[in-house]
C-alpha cells in the first residue's frame, strides 16, 4: 500500500510520538482523507451485486479474492454530487473495527505525512452543519482537506457496528460512583456514546475533550492544584481514556506528555481505539499506556476501568 503514493514529509523517528499518513481522495470535486492505517487496498470501481432491502447507500457487494465486501457509496452518504463518469471511480477498500468494508469514491489523489498539530476541528457549518460526520481538517498545497469519521458512517448505515449499550446495560445493577474520569475522543458520535455508556456503566464524573492539546491543558492545572494544596491526583483523575488518531494532539503524544510528569504518571491511561494491533500496542506501551482496547469493545472498557480505579 505504502509503494503506491510519495507522502509529502518526513517520518518520526522510531520512540516518537505519530503523526498521520492520511490518503486523500476527492467526490464532487472536494478532498477528503482517511488514516492509511484503516486502508487495505485501492481499485478501479468493479462490477457490484445489488442487494435487496439494504441501506440506501450500500451498493451492492462483490468478492475480490474470494471475500465478500459490501459497497458504500460515499457520495450518497455525504449527499455530494456523483462523479460524471463512474466507471472512472474508485473503491477504497478498509478494515478496522473489525470490518471490512468498501468506499466508492470518485479519485483517489495520493498520501501524504502530517502531523496531528496540522489538523484542525471541522467548522459548525461546515456541509450542512454535518460536522460530526467529519473528525476534522487540514490544509495541504492550498487544498483544505476534511476527513471522515468512517466510525460514524459505518454505524450510521449498520448500527451493529458500534458501540453496544446493551453490554453495559446487561451487566446488570451497577452503584454510582464519583470517581473522576477523563476521556478523550475527537469523533462527536463516538464521544457521546462513550459518555453514554460510562453514565449506564455508573460513572457520573466523566470530564471529556475533542482532542489531547485541550485535555492536556486540562491536566497542567489538575497537576498545579495537586500541588498547590497537597491533594493526590487521583482524587482529581482516576484514569485517562484516550483515542490515538485526534487533531491538534493524538493520544500517544498525550501519553508521553502524562507519563513524563512526576505527579501526573500515576494515573493510568487506557488507549480505545479502532486501530489497535500489536504494533500499536508496543508503540502505546513505549509511551507509557497502561490497556488497549478495541473499539466497540464497550463492555471490555467498562470492566477494565473497574480493574483500574475500583
Amino acid at each position: 500500500m505504502s509503494g503506491l503514493f510519495e507522502s509529502s514529509g518526513d517520518r518520526r523517528a522510531p520512540g516518537e510520538t505519530s503523526g498521520l499518513e492520511l490518503m486523500e481522495f476527492t467526490i464532487a470535486g472536494d478532498s477528503f482523507g482517511i488514516n492509511v492505517a484503516k486502508v487495505v487496498e485501492i481499485m478501479r470501481r468493479r462490477k457490484i451485486t445489488p442487494m435487496t432491502k439494504s441501506h440506501p447507500c450500500i451498493e451492492g457487494i462483490f468478492k475480490p479474492r474470494g471475500q465478500i465486501i459490501s459497497v458504500i457509496n460515499l457520495p450518497k452518504y455525504m449527499e455530494l454530487a456523483e462523479s460524471g463518469d463512474p466507471e472512472q471511480d474508485m473503491f477504497i477498500l478498509t478494515n478496522f473495527d473489525n470490518i471490512s468494508a468498501a468506499f466508492h469514491v470518485h479519485t483517489v489523489e495520493g498520501m501524504h505525512y502530517i502531523e496531528w498539530s496540522d489538523v484542525v476541528k471541522p467548522s459548525d457549518v461546515i456541509y450542512g452543519g454535518r460536522d460530526s460526520v467529519l473528525t476534522g481538517t487540514t490544509k495541504i498545497s492550498g487544498r483544505i482537506i476534511s476527513i471522515v469519521d468512517f466510525e460514524k458512517v459505518l454505524f450510521d448505515i449498520n448500527p451493529e457496528t458500534g458501540l453496544q449499550l446493551s453490554q453495559v446495560k446487561g451487566s446488570g445493577n451497577r452503584e454510582r460512583t464519583d470517581k473522576p474520569i477523563v476521556c478523550v475522543e475527537d469523533s462527536v458520535f463516538l464521544r457521546k456514546m462513550l459518555l453514554q455508556a460510562l453514565d449506564i456503566a455508573g460513572y457520573a464524573n466523566v470530564t471529556s475533550f475533542d482532542n489531547g492539546l485541550d485535555a492536556w491543558a486540562y491536566l497542567e492545572k489538575v497537576r498545579n492544584e495537586c500541588l498547590e494544596n497537597i491533594t493526590p491526583v487521583e482524587k482529581k483523575v482516576s484514569i485517562i481514556i484516550t483515542d490515538i488518531e485526534m487533531p491538534r494532539m493524538d493520544g500517544h503524544h498525550l501519553t508521553r506528555l502524562v507519563k513524563s510528569d512526576e505527579v501526573l504518571r500515576k494515573i493510568p491511561i487506557l488507549v480505545f481505539s479502532s486501530l489497535i494491533d500489536d504494533a500499536q500496542k508496543a508503540r502505546g506501551a513505549s509511551f507509557g499506556v497502561d490497556a488497549h482496547l478495541s473499539k466497540p469493545q464497550i463492555g471490555n472498557l467498562v470492566s477494565t476501568i473497574d480493574e483500574w480505579i475500583l
